[in-house]
């Protein structure tokens, strides 16, 4: 998608057009994750930012391994012994 101007209006409001809403799955009412990376405004949905974490943290994390099945046997672990 190509870049486009818009205008930050009164209160610093900044209008997303709508295909680009569109393509980043947001509707009116969403909360989004805005930062700054390199000098540039990033926009991301919650499911953006939640995939992108589970990805990160995947990369850690060998293949066939639940972390969660992990965590609750850790925490077994932890009850039987008190």
């Amino acid at each position: 998608m190509t870049a486009q101007r818009v205008r930050i209006i009164e209160g610093g409001k900044l209008i997303i057009p709508a295909p680009m809403r569109r393509k980043l799955g947001i509707s009116t009412g969403d909360t989004v994750l805005v930062d700054i990376e390199d000098g540039e405004l990033r926009v991301r949905s919650l499911t953006q930012a939640i995939a992108r974490a589970q990805a990160i943290l995947r990369r850690h994390v060998p293949e066939g391994v639940s972390l969660a099945d992990e965590l609750i046997a850790d925490r077994r672990r932890e009850a039987e012994r008190e």
